[in-house]
C-alpha cells in the first residue's frame, strides 16, 4: 500500500484502473468528466484491457453499459447530475436484469437553474431505481467504496447495479492523501467475474428484454426487492473483509460519540467531517452530542438505524436535497419511518441545506444542535422541516 495525494475523481478512476473492467462507456459531464477522462488515458496508455466506448449521451452510456453487461462483460460507467437524470430510463432496466454494473457518481445539483456544484438531488432523484447507493465522506472512502461496490454488486445473493458517490468539487476536485492498495491485492479482493445468464452463451440461451405483462411482471420484480434485502448482509460482510485485509472496516453507517449522546445529527457525505468537529466542540461544553454518518442509503438500514438512534432524545436529519413533498427531504422521511414503531422514540426534525453547493460551516451545524436543544427545552418541535442558510 502506498500513500499518495489524489482528488476524488482521480481516486475513483484509479479504482477503476485496478478493477480493469471489460467495457467502459461514458459521456462527459461536470464535475464527473475527469473520472472517465483519466480512465480513458489508462486505456490509451495500455494500462488496462478495457474497451472504451465514447458515446453521444449519458442515456447511450448506460444503454451501452447494459448491453455489454448482458453480453457477459464486467462493465462500468461514470456520471453526474443531468447525466444521471438522462440515464434514469435505463437504470431500472439494469436492476431488473440483475446486472452488476458499478458507476462512480459525483453528486451535483439538478437543473434548473443550471448549477454545477454539490448537492444530493441527482442521486436522490433515482433512489428507487433498484441500485445500491453508497455515499463517501472523503476521497479515501470514494476509492474504497468503488472497489467494495464491485464485490457487493457481483455477489451471488445480490447481482444488482451499484452507485458509489462522492460530493462534487468538495471531494471530486480537492486533493487528499489516500492509501492506494497494491494492484494485485485489489484483483485478489474482487476476484474473477462469475458470469450469469449471458446473452452470448449459446449453449444456455436466455431471453433479454421480453414483454412481461400482468401474468409475470410482479414475480419478476420481486427478485430485485429480495436482492436489495440480501445486500445489507453482503455489504457488512464485504466491509468487514475489506477491513481485515486493508485496515479500513466499513458498515452501513458510522456512529460518532453516540453511546451516551442525547442529541445527534444524521448526515451523508462530506458534511460528516464538519459535523464531527461541532460534536467535539459541544462535548467540551458538556453537551451530550453525537453524529450518525449514513454510508448506505440503498438498501436503507431501517432496523439498524432505529437501534442506533432510538435511545436519543432528539435527532436532526440533514438533507442535501429536497423531495418537494412539503414533508421533508428523502433521508428525513426514511429515518422518521424507521423510528415510527418504537415505543419510545426521539423527537425528529429535518434541515434541508447546502443546495447548489452552498457552504455549510461549523456555525450552521451548531445552529442545528441549538434547535435540538430548544425542542427538548419546550417539549415539542415547532418547525419539523427547516431550510438551513436560506436568505429570506
Amino acid at each position: 500500500m502506498v500513500t499518495v495525494a489524489k482528488t476524488g475523481n482521480e481516486a475513483m478512476a484509479e479504482a477503476m484502473r485496478q478493477i480493469n473492467p471489460d467495457v467502459v462507456a461514458a459521456y462527459p459531464i461536470t464535475p464527473a468528466t475527469e473520472v472517465a477522462m483519466i480512465f480513458a488515458g489508462f486505456v490509451a496508455n495500455g494500462l488496462v484491457d478495457t474497451e472504451f466506448v465514447a458515446v453521444e449521451s449519458e442515456h447511450s452510456a448506460m444503454s451501452a453499459t447494459v448491453g455489454a453487461s448482458v453480453a457477459g462483460a464486467r462493465a462500468m460507467t461514470a456520471t453526474s447530475s443531468q447525466g444521471l437524470a438522462l440515464m434514469a430510463e435505463i437504470l431500472p432496466v439494469a436492476s431488473a436484469l440483475r446486472l452488476p454494473i458499478v458507476m462512480p457518481e459525483v453528486n451535483r445539483a439538478l437543473s434548473a437553474p443550471i448549477n454545477i456544484h454539490c448537492d444530493h438531488s441527482d442521486t436522490m432523484f433515482v433512489r428507487d431505481a433498484g441500485w445500491i447507493q453508497i455515499f463517501s465522506e472523503s476521497t479515501q472512502e470514494a476509492y474504497d467504496n468503488v472497489i467494495q461496490a464491485l464485490r457487493i454488486a457481483e455477489h451471488a445473493k445480490v447481482r444488482l447495479p451499484a452507485l458509489a458517490t462522492t460530493d462534487g468539487f468538495i471531494l471530486s476536485h480537492c486533493l487528499e492523501n489516500i492509501e492506494v492498495i497494491d494492484d494485485d491485492k485489489v484483483r485478489e479482493f474482487i476476484g474473477e467475474y462469475k458470469k450469469e445468464n449471458m446473452l452470448l452463451d449459446t449453449d444456455n440461451p436466455v431471453t433479454i428484454g421480453a414483454l412481461d405483462l400482468q401474468d409475470y411482471y410482479f414475480e419478476h420484480k420481486m427478485p430485485v426487492a429480495e436482492a436489495m434485502r440480501n445486500a445489507k448482509d453482503v455489504i457488512l460482510e464485504v466491509g468487514k473483509e475489506f477491513g481485515k485485509k486493508f485496515g479500513r472496516t466499513y458498515g452501513l453507517f458510522d456512529g460518532y460519540r453516540l453511546d451516551d449522546a442525547e442529541v445527534a445529527v444524521v448526515v451523508l457525505g462530506s458534511t460528516a467531517g464538519t459535523a464531527r468537529a461541532v460534536v467535539d466542540d459541544l462535548r467540551k461544553e458538556k453537551v451530550k452530542a453525537g453524529m450518525l454518518k449514513l454510508r448506505v442509503f440503498r438498501p436503507f438500514p431501517h432496523e439498524e438505524l432505529a437501534q442506533a438512534l432510538g435511545k436519543l432524545k432528539a435527532v436532526a436529519v440533514m438533507d442535501r436535497s429536497d423531495s418537494f413533498s412539503s414533508s421533508g427531504g428523502p433521508v428525513f422521511t426514511e429515518v422518521r419511518s424507521a423510528l415510527y414503531d418504537m415505543a419510545i422514540k426521539p423527537k425528529v426534525m429535518n434541515f434541508i441545506y447546502g443546495l447548489g453547493g452552498r457552504d455549510v460551516g461549523l456555525a450552521d451545524i451548531r445552529s442545528v444542535f441549538d434547535a435540538l436543544g430548544k425542542a427538548l427545552k419546550i417539549g415539542k418541535i415547532e418547525e419539523p422541516v427547516s431550510y438551513l442558510g436560506v436568505r429570506e
